[in-house]
């Protein structure tokens, strides 16, 4: 990327997130939102009223309800952020119908006799923003799509006007988890794999819900996955589409649900999980010894625009309380070493992530503020993120600040959350003290004006973006 056009700046419109801490903003008060998996170690995951929201979206229409966890913490997500955009002010925008010609949801069954939908009805149309919900449907996380489940009502599609010119790009590192495991079990049980497993569990499948479910026809829908900083994959694709001209709009962020069994005894099988229980904030940034990684769920969406300075100059002036956010930058770093779960011990991805967020922006190091950390709790990659940090910052450094520890490390969704928590502090002013030892800053230092996020994944890959109050 180049450095930003200076007649122009790209600002976050709306926000939506949610995680182990719900669908709220981080709350202040610091108790422990972890839970015990039922297979044992600890872990970051929804708490009830996000799981009824979830629920009640996924029974809101009959084309959602075989979409694997990870689309639909994006489309909740992506909701809250468009609304909070104001990119839907129609209040009497179209819903869709009440399924009477859809196979009811109490008939649908993993094991039962699967009809198989036409391949033309797989392609998503474009839906509703504001759906029914039907309480007598039970949850359907177990449903797989039969007969023409997957063909929504054309007498539901928005207005084409709707959305002018928005494009979607969301990153996952694993995409449909519980979905493909699934899938793949009843292959391996029953030898056959109905016809939608193949569209259900692709990685684009996130991105096209998404663009699905806001109503646009006319842009982009874009997927990206490079492990744990594939939303600033997303975000940085989308920074560069709005710069381009490419995009008006852009819905960009992370998701990621995954909470399996199996997705846990692979983190358990690196030697890196936790040993806390669910009560004792099992997951430790930048506390040493020993490991303490902790995996979680959760998505977080950004509305972007890109504004003219003239403009923003007048929306300012109209209304002057109201704090904008700027999404500055996002930078990429990445180190070929012969390891793909371990870093260099100075972090060299760090360093270049970090100083190409830098660049890009035109700014000094003295100009961050705060710094919210990648930082898994693992000993080896928190220190190397540490030297990272004095190589680019040396003995200025800014406040150093985690949310790992309150909603574990939700891979693929991890940035897009990480970002979500700078903008809450830059409009806060505010984040909770870790109740344990660690470097992490208790409160902060100074008012915090820009923030500076990190994320790093298997592979040698970084990512640093910069975000601040304009």
């Amino acid at each position: 990327m180049t450095n930003f056009p200076a007649d122009s700046l790209i600002i976050i419109r709306g926000r939506g997130r949610v995680s182990a801490l719900g669908l709220e903003p981080a709350p202040a008060v610091a108790n422990s939102s972890f839970t015990a998996h039922a297979s044992g170690p600890p872990v970051a995951a929804l708490p009830a009223a996000a799981e009824a929201a979830l629920s009640a979206l996924r029974r809101s229409h009959s084309a959602y309800r075989p979409l694997d966890r990870t689309v639909l913490l994006a489309l909740l997500t992506a909701r809250q952020a468009t609304t909070e955009a104001n990119w839907y002010p129609q209040a009497d925008r179209l819903r869709p119908q009440d399924d009477r010609q859809q196979p009811h949801p109490d008939n649908l069954h993993p094991q039962g006799d699967r009809q198989r939908p036409q391949a033309d009805s797989l392609h998503p149309q474009p839906a509703t923003l504001l759906p029914h919900t039907d309480s007598q449907h039970p949850q359907a996380d177990s449903y797989v799509p039969q007969g023409d489940s997957l063909q929504p009502h054309t007498d539901s599609l928005l207005p084409q006007a709707a959305t002018p010119s928005l494009a979607v790009s969301i990153g996952s590192s694993r995409g449909a988890t519980g979905r493909l495991e699934q899938f793949h079990h009843e292959f391996l049980t029953e030898g056959t794999v109905p016809v939608a497993a193949s569209p259900l569990t692709t990685l684009g499948n996130v991105a096209s819900w998404v663009a699905y479910d806001a109503g646009t026809t006319g842009g982009a829908a874009l997927s990206h996955s490079s492990t744990c900083s594939s939303a600033f994959q997303a975000l940085g694709n989308a920074l560069a589409w709005l710069r381009a001209g490419m995009a008006q709009r852009f819905l960009a962020g992370g998701t990621e649900a995954p909470l399996t069994a199996f997705t846990l005894a692979q983190m358990q099988a690196l030697g890196i999980y936790s040993l806390f229980s669910a009560s004792e904030f099992p997951c430790r940034p930048g506390a040493g010894k020993p490991s303490t990684f902790v995996l979680g769920e959760g998505a977080a969406i950004f509305a972007l625009e890109k504004v003219s300075r003239v403009a923003l100059a007048a929306e300012q002036a109209r209304h002057p309380t109201t704090p904008l956010l700027c999404l500055e930058a996002v930078g990429f770093g990445f180190e070929a070493i012969g390891s793909k779960t371990g870093l260099s011990p100075d972090g060299q991805h760090f360093q270049t992530a970090m100083r190409e967020a830098l660049r890009q922006a035109g700014t000094a190091p003295a100009s961050v503020d705060a710094v919210v950390l990648h930082s898994p709790g693992t000993p080896a990659g928190d220190a190397a993120e540490r030297r990272a940090l004095q190589a680019v910052f040396g003995e200025n450094q800014p406040d150093l600040v985690s949310n790992k520890w309150r909603i574990g490390h939700t891979l693929g969704a991890s940035a897009a959350l990480s970002l979500d928590f700078a903008c809450q502090i830059l409009t806060s002013q505010h984040w909770p003290a870790p109740p344990f030892p660690t470097d992490l800053t208790p409160v902060p230092t100074r008012p915090i004006r820009r923030v500076l996020i990190n994320a790093a994944g298997f592979g040698g890959n970084a990512a640093s973006a910069l975000v601040s109050v304009v």
